[in-house]
């Protein structure tokens, strides 16, 4: 096995499987990339057993033949090169000597066949998307999701499929993230499914700016998506999600709709988060005719912050309180100037959505301090 590729289009194709690459693996070759050349194109995969990503690369020469190399030392190695560098690879016995110029790295292996591959999807529902919407989706929710949670369901992200739009949903069981775009996916009928969080993850870092459209792939147990060159796949987490409709307060029966600006009560959060850094993070708000007043937990040195902003709201005067963080990881996911608030009481969730907008909503339980 034997090519020549310059550096720059390595390192692209490197940094596009390295998410993969396990830092402390169940089998040491998941420590490895696995190197392919065949048919005049060379492939590079990396795996940890619940997710895979492969990419690849076009070149007029090429001896084929498979390989692992050691992910870690690849990579770096091709960092350490410099830009536009000629880099040649070249598989002798049981090493790969890495050479460039003056440089030479010779690299230790391990049989290929040994390495693992996500199986392939089988009967899958197929459609493709617009990658700036499908990426925005993701990350105006993906900060709910929960991170080791006993309840596996809730580490990762809820896709909800149906033919006229994609839902995205989150939730650690706190708060609630839910957003959805209108798209035709074609699929007969209406499909869920969960991503893990690592997975989600790595679906926004491999999009990045691109635009265009990408494919999907939904089957049974994973799921797979062609981003240009590089194909991404993770198998999906089994078990029920939550009902989330049943979590997101109805609007049209809250008593209380507050509309405020964003950016103003952004930056009066931000500022009374200050004094707030104990693990709850509780600030009390208390909506009055229009004003919102804004008052810290007294701290174990007495140090309190209070700060007031006007909004628009003539009802009557009440206080609840919530984990300021919530607040403001709802508000830096809307772009929009105004938002909508909506409360029933001092017991019940507060809904946050952009000002006359549901396509994405954030739901907000109360403490009680």
């Amino acid at each position: 096995m034997k090519f020549t590729i310059d550096r720059d289009t390595l390192q692209k194709r490197l940094t596009n499987v390295q998410g993969a690459v396990d830092r402390h693996p169940q089998l040491p070759i998941l420590m490895n990339l696995l190197v392919q050349a065949k048919d005049g194109t060379l492939f590079f995969t990396g795996t940890d057993l619940e997710l895979e990503i492969e990419t690849s690369v076009a070149l007029d020469e090429i001896e084929t033949g498979s390989v692992t190399v050691p992910a870690r030392k690849f990579i770096d190695i091709c960092n350490a090169l410099p830009e536009q560098a000629i880099v040649d690879f070249n598989l002798d016995d049981d090493k790969v000597v890495v050479s460039s110029g003056r440089s030479r790295f010779t690299l230790s292996t391990m049989d290929s066949s040994q390495f693992p591959t996500v199986d392939e999807i089988g009967d899958a529902t197929s459609f493709t998307v617009s990658a700036t919407a499908f990426k925005g989706l993701l990350t105006r929710t993906r900060f709910a999701m929960a991170n080791q949670d006993v309840r596996y369901y809730l580490n990762g992200m809820l896709l909800d499929i149906a033919p006229q739009r994609i839902r995205a949903v989150a939730t650690d069981g706190h708060r609630l993230a839910l957003s959805q775009i209108q798209t035709v996916t074609g699929v007969d009928e209406a499909k869920s499914v969960i991503v893990p969080r690592k997975g989600i993850g790595e679906i926004s870092r491999l999009i990045g700016s691109r635009e265009g459209e990408i494919g999907i792939r939904v089957g049974s147990n994973a799921i797979a998506i062609d981003i240009e060159d590089i194909r991404f796949t993770s198998k999906l987490i089994e078990g029920r999600y939550p009902d989330y409709g049943r979590v997101i307060p109805d609007a049209s029966k809250c008593d209380k709709k507050i509309k405020v600006d964003r950016q103003t009560f952004r930056q009066c959060l931000e500022r009374v988060a200050v004094l707030s850094r104990d693990k709850a993070r509780a600030v009390w708000m208390n909506f009055g005719s229009g004003i919102l007043k804004f008052k810290t937990e007294e701290t174990v040195e007495r140090e309190v912050a209070e700060d007031e902003m006007e909004i628009d709201y003539d009802g009557p005067e009440f206080k609840i309180g919530f984990n300021i963080g919530y607040i403001l990881d709802s508000l830096s996911e809307i772009q929009d100037d105004h938002v909508d608030i909506f409360l029933t009481d001092a017991t019940s969730s507060c809904l946050i959505q952009p000002h006359d907008d549901t396509d994405s909503q954030y739901v907000v339980m109360p403490m009680r301090i």
